[in-house]
């Protein structure tokens, strides 16, 4: 299945095409491949209308997920039709992501996965609203990015560490 990635911005370049890659190796780390994702780059406006409406706070946000299937933790949907072979949306808050790796000296190109990552686990019912569930999803996030960075290279880590 596919994952389809529009750039909704025009703030700040996004290369798309190793985003969405990414995703999709993350997506089979999750056992998740034959389920779509829609990966959207949206900038500070629509990030503060989507996180005001839906989570009541008016300001901009890094990740916004929609999931397709209400799921308990790590539980894959089961789709009765082809039209149920859907995860669900996440909203990348591309302005706000790449503010704070100017400010923090990050790599913006990883931080965009490692929140993707995120928002992937969202969609799969994974919370972080307690330490318990926090710890649930930490854990998951770290495992689908290790798989990430056996098959790259890369040294990327959760961005849930140390929310609790």
């Amino acid at each position: 299945m596919s994952v389809v990635l529009r750039n909704a911005q025009r703030s700040v370049p996004v290369r798309r095409a190793p985003l969405r890659r990414a995703v999709c190796v993350l997506r089979a780390a999750l056992g998740a491949s034959r389920f779509d994702v829609g990966l959207v780059c949206a900038g500070n406006a629509l990030m503060q209308r989507l996180n005001g409406a839906y989570r009541q706070r008016p300001e901009p946000t890094d990740v916004l997920s929609f999931p397709f299937h209400q799921l308990a933790p790590g539980e894959l949907p089961r789709p009765r039709c082809r039209d149920e072979y859907n995860l669900g949306d996440i909203f990348l808050g591309v302005q706000l992501i790449h503010q704070q790796c100017r400010d923090a000296g990050e790599d913006f190109a990883d931080a965009l996965v490692v929140t993707a990552a995120h928002g992937l686990c969202h969609l799969l019912g994974y919370r972080h609203d307690t330490e318990p569930t926090w710890e649930q999803m930490h854990r998951k996030e770290a495992q689908i990015l290790e798989e990430l960075n056996r098959l790259t290279g890369s040294r990327l880590r959760p961005l849930t560490a140390g929310l609790f």
